[in-house]
């Protein structure tokens, strides 16, 4: 009794062990990573809050502003919505809003309703244009920016005059109000205004600053920066630090209620669709390029038999069975053509093969069932393809025994 010896496995796919070896340092390295970029978050959490925040203490925070106002018994209050900024308005009161940019048309309009007549000061930090002119109205925001940051107040407001130089240098405002105080100007246009309120019992007013510098902690120990700002902030006991949130949608009218589509400018929309047509245009350009394949030498020798496997691995994980059977059949009527004196052009053709190879077969059988073993339909399991692969050799030994 004689047995086969099993082939040794030629699989080229890598074990779970091999495949742990090599990423389990990559996957080390993400852990230490996630677990430090944790740990700073958990340390600094309470100590970041952001940019213009009294609370944060970082470079462009303003926690120093807040503290030397302390000292001086003006207390802060941070408020992030709309409705409480607006129930904070009143005489004893300064209401600073840190990005009136980030307010919708219709909460700046609220917002200013709410502060108008309310006797108390409001602070705008670096408006933009239109947002100043529904926050303070007759007052224009220039389009270019001022190209220094220190500059000199050329004013008579008793602030600005015992501040000095001070870090207003950005945006450059023009006022048709003829009793505003026009100071720290740039090439003539104003970077501080103060707009004195017209209704009311008159101590009200409106500050428009073009810069946020003077608020900053690592800006507030240079120039006049520190005069400025207390002196601005702290003319009332209470400071209502406004910092605006895209979350907050208090007051937003129907109009503000805009889809993603119209936030877009134009010419993304425009740029997008060059982007498709480009795209369709390289496509078409690539498809011209059809034609047959062109056999290319490998870099390396691979055996036979890998390849051989590599296909059946192929054919069973995709369940290709009549693909399997439809190549073992047509390899076995090429072999087995020449030794029938069948020419190759006819060895797929039944009426040419099927004759020439009975007359060679003693002990086969009729040609109906040469027929369906070489031309047949395609196993319907594994089990029938390897016993038709089985056939097929058995078939060709005999046609070889001389």
């Amino acid at each position: 009794m004689t047995t086969e010896a099993t082939p040794p496995s030629t699989s080229a796919s890598p074990s779970a062990r091999q495949v742990w070896t090599r990423t389990r340092g990559i996957a080390l390295a993400l852990v230490v990573l996630l677990a430090a970029a944790v740990a700073i978050a958990t340390i600094r959490s309470d100590a970041r809050h952001g940019t213009l925040d009294p609370r944060s203490a970082d470079r462009q925070g303003s926690r120093a502003v807040a503290e030397l106002l302390a000292e001086r018994g003006v207390d802060t209050t941070v408020v992030t919505t709309l409705d409480e900024a607006r129930a904070a308005a009143d005489a004893d009161t300064t209401l600073l809003v840190a990005a009136p940019d980030l307010l919708t048309p219709g909460q700046q309009r609220a917002l200013r309703t709410a502060t108008t007549g309310a006797a108390g000061r409001t602070v705008l930090v670096a408006p933009g244009s239109p947002s100043v002119e529904r926050l303070a109205p007759g007052v224009t925001a220039d389009p270019a920016n001022s190209l220094e940051s220190t500059l000199s107040p050329d004013c008579a407001l008793p602030a600005a005059r015992r501040a000095g130089t001070a870090e207003t240098g950005g945006m450059r405002y023009t006022t048709t109000h003829l009793d505003a105080d026009e100071c720290y100007p740039s090439d003539r246009l104003a970077t501080l205004l103060r707009i004195p309120e017209t209704g009311g019992d008159g101590t009200g007013d409106t500050v428009v600053i073009g810069a946020p510098d003077i608020l900053f902690n690592d800006r507030l120990d240079e120039q006049g920066n520190a005069s400025l700002a207390l002196q601005l902030l702290g003319s009332r006991p209470h400071l209502v630090w406004y910092l605006p949130t895209l979350s907050d949608t208090a007051a937003a009218d129907e109009d503000d209620q805009r889809g993603f589509f119209d936030l877009l400018p134009s010419g993304w929309l425009w740029g997008t669709l060059q982007l498709f047509i480009a795209a369709a245009v390289a496509a078409l350009w690539r498809a011209r390029r059809l034609g047959p394949l062109v056999p290319e030498k490998l870099p390396v020798a691979i055996r036979a038999s890998e390849t051989v496997e590599g296909r059946a691995r192929l054919y069973r994980k995709a369940n290709a069975r009549d693909r399997a059977a439809t190549a073992l059949r047509s390899t076995t009527r090429i072999r087995l053509a020449p030794l029938v004196g069948v020419p190759l052009t006819q060895a797929h053709t039944p009426e040419a093969l099927l004759p020439a190879l009975s007359a060679h077969l003693h002990r086969h059988g009729d040609g109906q069932s040469l027929h369906t073993l070489l031309f047949g339909p395609p196993p319907g399991d594994d089990a029938a393809l390897v016993s038709l692969t089985d056939q097929l050799d058995a078939l060709e030994r005999e046609v070889r025994r001389p």
